[in-house]
């Protein structure tokens, strides 16, 4: 797992983040680590399964007869399992 240090910190923002870290019950280390995971990955942000979701959505999506004419040309044989000779 990477490491990371931080210099020069204004000692009132240690001393915040001590008394954040103790409100939420953990350590200052934990908390900056939750600090930083939120900043850096947010819940609300989008994912590249839910926008593709949201563009074939707006061009309207696919009808039940295009859908299942994409199944009748999908390969369906089993693939063959790999040889180490």
């Amino acid at each position: 797992m990477a490491m990371l240090t931080v210099r020069n910190l204004p000692d009132d923002v240690h001393r915040a983040l001590r008394v954040r870290a103790a409100q939420n019950g953990r350590s200052t280390e934990a908390e900056v680590r939750d600090i930083l995971e939120k900043a850096a990955k947010p819940e609300g942000r989008l994912k590249l399964g839910s926008l593709l979701v949201s563009i074939a959505s707006e061009a309207g999506g696919l009808t039940d007869a295009e859908s299942e004419s994409f199944n009748l040309l999908r390969d369906k044989t089993p693939a063959e399992p790999m040889r180490f000779e």
